[in-house]
């Protein structure tokens, strides 16, 4: 995540606090009796009206004011990712895979075809988690500590006239590939039964854990595709980053 992101979120997060505050004045203003508790002396409590009155005026320009200073956070914040931190469009298809970025989700989705008799689907997820690098000599859990990014793939692979489907679970870091679970389902989309999903991958046979990684990378499903993949939800991170922006400011217009 960008600096810029960083910043972005935690001023958000700034004048959520502020808004909340003015929530609780709104809320005060709309009962008089607890608003003058609060801020008169019983003495002077004998003109409620007009004070109210007062109250009301002031909270209103607050809440102009905050409005205004919120749109202006978020128009100056989207136009510095537009322009001085532009989007990097990346091309659309990998080694046959072509990518459909499904706007406004949390996951992208591949799709290929290898001769007339099989197809591969596979769901991407953004960035799910990170997993910690610590360095020779650092404790683990420390404060700057360097994290991996990670993300999830559900590969699916398809057969001519097989009812069944082949799914692998996956790891995707930013250079590496790991399986974690396969299994064969149903290709229906609501199946009637639930599938076996055998043990760990990690607990399989060596040779034969290598031999599904062979499998998958005569399909073009190897470490070069984690590469691809992490430079893509960055940028599908970024433009969902200002869609999310634009929608804010949108409602709050």
């Amino acid at each position: 995540m960008t600096p810029a992101i960083q910043c972005l979120r935690r001023s958000i997060l700034y004048k959520t606090q502020n808004l909340l505050q003015f929530l609780q004045i709104k809320h005060q203003s709309q009962n008089p009796i607890s608003h003058f508790t609060n801020f008169v002396t019983p003495q002077s409590s004998i003109q409620p009206q007009v004070r109210n009155f007062g109250s009301v005026v002031v909270t209103e320009t607050r809440q102009l004011g905050f409005k205004n200073h919120l749109l202006r956070l978020l128009r100056n914040e989207i136009q510095y990712e537009l322009t001085d931190s532009p989007l990097q469009q990346l091309p659309a298809e990998f080694r046959g895979f072509k990518v459909e970025e499904r706007p406004g989700e949390q996951w992208i989705s591949l799709g290929k075809k290898i001769g007339k008799s099989e197809e591969i689907a596979i769901e991407v997820t953004m960035f799910d988690k990170s997993v910690p690098i610590p360095k020779e000599g650092e404790i683990p859990g420390l404060p700057g500590e360097e994290v991996q990014l990670h993300i999830t793939m559900i590969i699916s692979i398809f057969k001519e006239k097989s009812n069944q489907v082949l799914e692998l679970i996956c790891s995707a870091f930013p250079d590496t590939l790991e399986i974690q679970k396969l299994f064969v389902r149903e290709q229906s989309k609501f199946p009637t039964k639930q599938p076996y999903t055998g043990p760990k991958f990690r607990e399989l046979d060596d040779q034969l854990q290598d031999s599904l990684y062979d499998f998958l990378h005569e399909r073009g499903i190897d470490d070069n595709l984690c590469v691809f993949l992490h430079r893509y939800i960055q940028y599908k991170d970024k433009a969902e980053y200002i869609r999310w922006m634009e929608s804010v400011k949108s409602m709050v217009e």
